[in-house]
């Protein structure tokens, strides 16, 4: 296949996907789009003059690249081999040599299984994570993260670029990897910032003079940068990352560490604080409850 002649689905137009996909029709691709919520899917593609594939299989018939922008990887999964009363589902639809792009913060253990599989198919599979969130999202600067056979790589670069900018992290499932490794570091930062904000407060510091001086400091971090005074000390806890998801990368890095033998003081603690805020402030029923809300889970912690 000409890197030029793909014909691109994308399947998951959540909050990363619709901008994602707006970037790519920008850059003049041909889209198919998928999403459960079908009205949603009719819209964008009105808006973006893209296609509404009325089902998973359709998708998969009419392309040749598929991108996945998922809550997880058992619904990657799903979504492409169906199972778990699924009829509907891409692959067997799928021509011969057709790649499948995994953007979605999935485990990367079951990225390999999942590769496997699909290889027997002769299906190629990269998983191809991102970060920046929704503004980067928008902006078509996403740090996106490469995973898989790099002869593959070549071949979807012009489709990754609109996007953002792809970094080779290893072989199959080490995008994904790498992915959770990020947000345990982001999510450790986010709450220590969060506390060191709320314990100067208590001592009679201003909270934007704290911030403030951490930027200049050494304890300076992305959020001290850019979550804590618009998302955190406003008190708007929205900037479009659901603290259910960051919950579920700190689990897929503590397997990463467990999977590896690598003995962890730090993340087993912050599994636990995390799972305690999802179930805390019911996270796992309202995705929209967006990760920066650790703060208010902080502050419940005050009542108790």
């Amino acid at each position: 296949m000409s890197t030029f002649s793909y014909t691109v689905g994308f399947v998951g137009l959540g909050n990363m996907g619709q901008p994602m996909v707006r970037r790519l029709a920008a850059a003049g691709h041909r889209l198919h789009l998928y999403d459960i919520d079908h009205a949603r899917t009719e819209a964008l593609a009105a808006e973006v003059q893209a296609t509404a594939a009325p089902s998973l299989a359709a998708l998969g018939k009419a392309t040749d690249v598929v991108i996945t922008m998922l809550p997880d990887g058992k619904t990657v999964r799903r979504v492409l081999l169906g199972g778990e009363g699924a009829a509907d589902a891409i692959v067997p639809s799928l021509p011969a040599d057709a790649i499948v792009i995994d953007m979605s913060s999935s485990s990367p253990v079951g990225t390999r299984a999942l590769g496997k599989e699909l290889a027997a198919r002769r299906i190629r599979l990269v998983d191809a994570p991102v970060s920046g969130g929704v503004r980067r999202a928008r902006d078509g600067t996403l740090a996106i993260m490469l995973g898989g056979d790099p002869g593959i790589f070549e071949c979807i670069e012009q489709v990754l670029a609109p996007m953002g900018k792809t970094m080779l992290a290893g072989g199959l499932g080490a995008g994904h990897a790498i992915k959770a490794l990020n947000n345990y570091v982001s999510a450790a930062g986010l709450l220590a910032a969060c506390e060191a904000v709320r314990a100067g407060a208590r001592f009679g510091l201003d909270p934007d003079t704290i911030v403030d001086i951490i930027n200049a400091s050494t304890g300076v971090n992305n959020s001290t940068q850019n979550k804590m005074k618009p998302f955190v000390i406003s008190g708007t806890y929205a900037d479009g990352f659901g603290l259910a998801l960051m919950a579920k990368d700190l689990r897929t890095a503590l397997e990463v560490a467990e999977a590896s033998g690598t003995p962890t003081a730090l993340a087993p603690t912050l599994v636990r604080i995390w799972e305690e805020a999802e179930r805390s402030l019911g996270a796992r029923d309202d995705p929209g409850i967006n990760h920066t809300a650790i703060d208010r889970y902080l502050g419940m912690l005050d009542t108790r």
